[in-house]
């Protein structure tokens, strides 16, 4: 009775949460014994969502990338400064519109015994450029006139136009030609030549990869709670946990000697998304309300722990395109209120509005804290949480008014085009907000067809300027990396960008 009184009685006050959370876990080992499993020789990784396509010529949603990275190899990778690198292939550029890719000593044959050849990579980029199979990486690719195999290993790519950034567009995973022919359902099981070979699936969300190199077993293991996985990382039967923990139960666990806990600072960008086909959204002065309304200082501080940085773009500033003086959209609520005032709304006629997001306890609690603050502004926010796939498939189909997601893996200013272009309305692209807008794409079609990299960079640097001046979507913040694992597990080690290639050297 005394422990509850204790609950009750700080629930209420700053410290809350944070004493609720560590009352439970401490309840729970008890309950458990918190005894750790006998070790193996697999790894179990602990997922807050489950991937929506394994199959790399479809797959948007972050985790299904990070994991298609295991299974599949590319003709082209990026290092950390966002610089095109050979992957299995090496690249001549024999004009500017013409490349020849070769496959080098990397390419390892697929996991059903075939080597990779030229015949692969072709298939994989026709198939993708085929509008009938309706591929979202389409339109990123659109400037491929043909492509013909060389030789064996070779194969060459004409373009339409020239693009200096070019090979950095060749990033999908390269699969095999004869099971294209067969209409192969990648996403049912995925068949690459990767560092790991899909294994199994099972119906409760677990997946099955095995390392080709000394085959170690890796398990993805879907535990949508939070405390839950941690629970289970206590208890042994997981071994990893990557972001989408509260900072409560990552300062609860940094106390544990038994684990270990990293942070990679992230240039993973989140917003929140518009429906522009919304009579209410549509309009500018809306939108701008609802950017001064959110005081994103506040949440960085209180819900991350200083464990994000406001972003003003999707390019972090350290990327060779970014516009570093971007303006920022201060937190003004004063101003916000002039705002709906001036596009119709006011006490006695508050806007109203649906905000869609997942069933992810963090991802709620920020939701929670948009209601609160643009309550303060006049705007009713009403909350709709779904399970990730539910979730994303009605945000792809614009189904939403408002909603907030994340852009991993950014590598080349191609994004612009993938997101912002009117071409670009799923499934084409990603323009999900339905954002039509002549001079966007008149920047992005001019910023494409430049020779020179600092040509780009400046008509890029004024297109994210006049995007934040449109405000198609609200910038939020770069989210860093939090890895936590059981320190029997080492050498893992995640990237700004978020991505499980750590597991490719990872050992017990």
């Amino acid at each position: 009775m005394f422990l509850w009184w204790i609950i009750l009685t700080k629930i209420g006050d700053k410290s809350g949460m944070h004493v609720f959370t560590t009352i439970c876990v401490f309840i729970c080992c008890i309950i458990s014994g918190c005894n750790q499993q006998e070790k193996n020789t697999s790894i179990n990784f602990g997922l807050a969502t489950l991937p929506s396509n394994l199959d790399p010529l479809y797959a948007t949603d972050a985790v299904s990338s990070r994991i298609d990275r295991l299974i599949y190899q590319r003709l082209v990778y990026f290092d950390e400064k966002k610089r095109a690198v050979p992957g299995i292939t090496n690249w001549q550029k024999l004009s500017d519109t013409h490349y020849r890719f070769t496959l080098n000593d990397t390419a390892k044959p697929f996991h059903n015994g075939n080597a990779i050849s030229s015949a692969d990579i072709k298939a994989t980029y026709d198939f993708v450029l085929n509008a009938g199979n309706a591929s979202p990486h389409r339109t990123s690719l659109n400037l491929i006139k043909e492509i013909k195999i060389y030789n064996a290993k070779s194969v060459d790519f004409y373009l339409s136009r020239p693009d200096p950034l070019f090979p950095g567009y060749l990033a999908l995973g390269i699969v095999p030609k004869k099971l294209i022919d067969a209409d192969y359902a990648f996403n049912q099981h995925p068949l690459g030549s990767g560092a790991y070979k899909f294994i199994a699936e099972s119906d409760d969300g677990k997946i099955q990869l095995q390392r080709q190199s000394d085959n170690l077993m890796v398990q993805f293991v879907f535990v949508p709670d939070p405390t839950v996985r941690v629970l289970k990382l206590l208890r042994g039967e997981l071994d990893i946990l990557q972001n989408d923990i509260q900072p409560e139960l990552i300062n609860y666990l940094s106390h544990n000697e038994n684990i270990a806990i990293t942070k990679v600072t992230g240039s993973s960008f989140s917003y929140i998304g518009f429906n522009l086909q919304d009579q209410s959204l549509k309009k500018q002065a809306v939108r701008l309300a609802i950017a001064h309304g959110i005081d994103r200082e506040e949440i960085i501080q209180y819900v991350f722990s200083e464990s994000a940085r406001k972003a003003n773009g999707i390019l972090p500033p350290s990327h060779w395109a970014a516009n570093a003086n971007l303006i920022e959209y201060e937190y003004d609520p004063k101003k916000s209120i002039q705002l709906l005032n001036q596009a119709g709304y006011s006490k006695s006629n508050p806007l109203v509005l649906s905000y869609k997001t997942s069933s992810d306890p963090f991802r709620l609690r920020i939701a929670t804290i948009f209601q609160h603050q643009l309550k303060k502004i006049g705007i009713q926010l009403d909350i709709r949480s779904y399970d990730w796939g539910t979730f994303f498939g009605d945000i792809k189909a614009g189904r939403f008014q408002l909603y907030s997601l994340a852009w991993v893996g950014i590598n080349t200013p191609d994004i612009f085009r993938y997101t912002s272009h009117s071409l670009s309305i799923p499934p084409q692209g990603a323009n999900r907000g339905r954002f039509f807008d002549e001079k966007t794409d008149q920047l992005i079609e001019h910023a494409e067809s430049q020779s020179s990299l600092i040509k780009q960079a400046e008509i890029y640097s004024e297109l994210q300027a006049h995007l934040l001046q449109q405000l198609p979507y609200i910038p939020l913040w770069y989210e860093d990396h939090v890895v936590i694992k059981n320190k029997r597990v080492k050498n893992y080690m995640t990237t700004s960008t978020g991505n499980y290639d750590g597991l490719k050297n990872v050992s017990l």
